[in-house]
């Protein structure tokens, strides 16, 4: 299994909310004996990656809403096709996450990307000292 990246801030609570969102959809429909399953935990594992090494950092906009799409065309119908399940019971289950999401929503988009934002050349420069 891949490593997942630390994830701090902003970062940390998008990455927790579509980990929450994913739980609750691989209970509904995989029925498998560990939640995440397999398929669940990859597509997870690829989540953290794309949030780690987001140009944006931590004033990422929440995806829907950006203007970079970085996830491949099957990943992204797989993200769309959990989030539309899981998105209205994030209420019911994790009210504060759902919240936090919503209010992200509202944020507007940089005009400008940030050179060097990405956690994941924040994490390498850190490496380096």
């Amino acid at each position: 299994m891949n490593k997942l990246h630390h994830l701090p801030g902003q970062l940390g609570i998008e990455y927790k909310t579509i980990s929450e969102m994913v739980t609750i959809y691989c209970k509904a429909h995989h029925h498998a004996d560990s939640i995440p399953c397999a398929e669940c935990q990859s597509f997870l594992v690829y989540a953290n990656e794309k949030l780690d090494r987001c140009p944006y950092g931590q004033i990422k906009p929440t995806c829907n809403k950006c203007p970079i799409h970085c996830y491949k065309s099957n990943r992204r119908e797989q993200a769309k096709k959990i989030m539309r399940y899981a998105g209205p019971r994030m209420l019911l289950w994790h009210p504060i996450l759902a919240l936090k999401h919503i209010i992200g929503e509202q944020r507007s988009i940089p005009s400008r990307i940030p050179h060097t934002a990405s956690n994941r050349h924040i994490r390498h420069k850190h490496k380096k000292k």
